[in-house]
């Protein structure tokens, strides 16, 4: 399976075409902004699309031919404003999504924040509310189409090592979790066709991240 992952650069992304680089049936694609981020994931062995989230769906599209799943891991950051979440954590989630659709793929699996739902918006920080908005209408957005989706809702990311295990629920206890553990949640989400439809929170637990995802 060959896998697009939008946001390739980032912290998550990294992780996930290193893991997916490793597996012997996945190949990863990485889409990233510019040609300078290429040498990472050429040194990995991993084809490279140079796309921005803020071009059009048919740009997106080009890079997503010939993929059978695309991850979307991207994210504006926590130093961008609120026009950045619009058009990288919403439009680009949506845009992403379309060309998906335009491309003829049908597995996507999406990285999510931990709550995404009504309430989570409401009752969030002033600064936080425009993020957990944006991913509350992608993730509404990716649920209305007949793509082969997984939304997954990590807790709070650190740089710990992972611990290969996780708490994996529709609704778990707020908690943290390793960038890596969610990186191989992925992968084993990818590797697993029962978690197609669902969506789910993690968060560091006690069960194998391979049987926590086999349990969804």
């Amino acid at each position: 399976m060959k896998v697009l992952v939008v946001g390739a650069n980032g912290q998550i992304g990294k992780h996930l075409v290193s893991f997916i680089q490793d597996s012997d049936s996945l190949e990863a694609k990485a889409m990233i902004r510019n040609k300078e981020q290429a040498s990472f994931f050429e040194s990995l062995g991993a084809e490279t699309a140079v796309v921005d989230l803020e071009d059009d769906i048919e740009t997106i599209a080009k890079a997503a031919d010939g993929v059978d799943a695309i991850v979307f891991t991207a994210g504006s950051g926590p130093h961008t404003g609120k026009d950045k979440t619009i058009m990288i954590d919403l439009d680009g989630a949506v845009k992403t999504i379309e060309a998906a659709k335009a491309a003829g793929v049908k597995r996507f699996v999406m990285i999510s924040s931990f709550d995404t739902r009504r309430e989570a918006i409401q009752a969030a920080p002033e600064s936080f509310a425009p993020y957990v908005a944006a991913k509350h209408y992608a993730d509404e957005w990716l649920k209305s189409t007949d793509l082969d989706y997984t939304i997954i809702h990590p807790g709070g990311l650190t740089n710990d090592k992972g611990t290969g295990q996780v708490q994996a629920a529709p609704e778990v206890e707020r908690g943290k979790i390793p960038r890596d553990d969610v990186a191989s949640v992925i992968v084993n989400c990818l590797e697993n066709q029962s978690t197609v439809g669902k969506e789910f929170q993690i968060v560091t637990g006690n069960t194998p991240i391979k049987e926590a995802v086999k349990s969804i």
